[in-house]
């Protein structure tokens, strides 16, 4: 199947004081497995917030609409329509034909996939009525199958991105914690930021997310650490600020990979060796990931709230006889340049420009 195709559900015979924990988990498979929504014949807010409630901390834009005409979804045109029963023709023999109609139908594929009774005209209606099994069988598990088998497999690569982010373990659960920018700014309020630093920050946000557009970043990685990166400076303005930073935001339980970029965002990095002699705890702050970098150099060229030239930096540090530390800022910026295949003084004119 054309991964750019639509795949949307259609939930019908929904009954909201029996149906409400399935129907719930139709609608979280549908999106862990890739679809763009789901359509519930009967009107159920509950349902509508607990899938919101999972796009904001997970990710996604997976949409829930209930209260819907089902009759009117099932006539929307350019969709081939797919109707799970156990009644229908066997999966293994028609997974085929589907795939081949869905290259002709255009926008993609609506999933019927009933509660109680189904209608007749469900049946009617569908371009192919489909069995996992010819055994009774959860609704939750023959979707599941289902996509599985339109999709090739792709949902176990459809990593969606939130505040939320599951880490795989042998042994035990971990959560990352990204908040978004809007809980990014919360925190720094409620740490006590001034308004210079919000709106330094904000300025080394906006060119850090333009060149992560333009480079395979983790966006959501460098929004955060961008905002958060001189949480440090609300304790002190020292040279230590970005290891007090770090320290707020590990108390913070926010994600480490957050933790190292605040960490790791001054200058172009300090090595163990320059470390020790700024009297700061003994290791290496160079910055490692592209999302590292990314912010790093993003604040080099932002001097307060101003977007400056490669340039004036480097003429910056010369006055303050840090030539040697000049250098490591420019071969930063090549760095991310040939990883990225742009031009960061571009970026940094067009932001100006705008």
């Amino acid at each position: 199947m054309d991964e750019k195709k639509e795949i949307e559900i259609l939930r019908i015979g929904h009954r909201p004081e029996r149906d409400k924990r399935i129907t719930t988990h139709v609608a979280l498979t549908a999106r862990a497995f890739g679809a763009t929504g789901i359509y519930i014949d009967t009107k159920d807010p509950v349902i509508e917030e607990n899938i919101e409630s999972v796009n904001r901390n997970f990710g996604g834009e997976f949409f829930v609409r209930s209260g819907i005409n089902p009759k009117e979804i099932a006539s929307k045109k350019g969709f081939l329509k797919v109707h799970l029963t156990m009644y229908g023709m066997p999966l293994k023999d028609t997974v085929g034909k589907i795939k081949e109609a869905q290259l002709k139908a255009g926008d993609g594929i609506i999933i019927i996939v009933g509660a109680e009774k189904v209608p007749f005209w469900a049946y009617e209606v569908s371009d192919f009525n489909v069995s996992v099994t010819s055994q009774p069988i959860s609704e939750v598990s023959a979707l599941a199958i289902l996509m599985d088998r339109l999709i090739d497999g792709r949902e176990l690569e459809n990593l969606i991105k939130g505040m939320r982010r599951i880490v795989p373990m042998e042994r035990g659960k971990k959560v990352d914690y990204v908040p978004d920018g809007e809980e990014c700014l919360l925190i720094l309020q409620r740490n006590n930021a001034s308004q210079r630093i919000m709106d330094h920050v904000l300025m080394v946000e906006r060119l850090a997310t333009d060149i992560a557009s333009k480079c395979n970043a983790d966006m959501e990685l460098v929004r955060a650490g961008a905002l958060l990166h001189d949480i440090g400076r609300t304790v002190t303005n020292g040279i230590d600020h970005a290891v007090k930073g770090a320290d707020i935001l590990r108390t913070a339980r926010i994600s480490e990979s957050i933790v190292k970029i605040v960490e790791r965002h001054t200058g172009a990095g300090i090595s163990e060796v320059e470390a020790a002699k700024l009297g700061l705890p003994v290791k290496d702050y160079t910055p490692v990931t592209i999302e590292e970098k990314i912010v790093a150099q993003a604040d080099n060229l932002v001097s307060g709230n101003k977007i400056i030239t490669l340039e004036e930096v480097v003429e910056n540090y010369k006055r303050k006889n840090l030539v040697e530390a000049s250098g490591k800022i420019v071969r930063l910026n090549n760095e991310i340049e040939k990883i990225c295949g742009i031009s960061i003084n571009e970026i940094c004119q067009d932001l100006i420009n705008k």
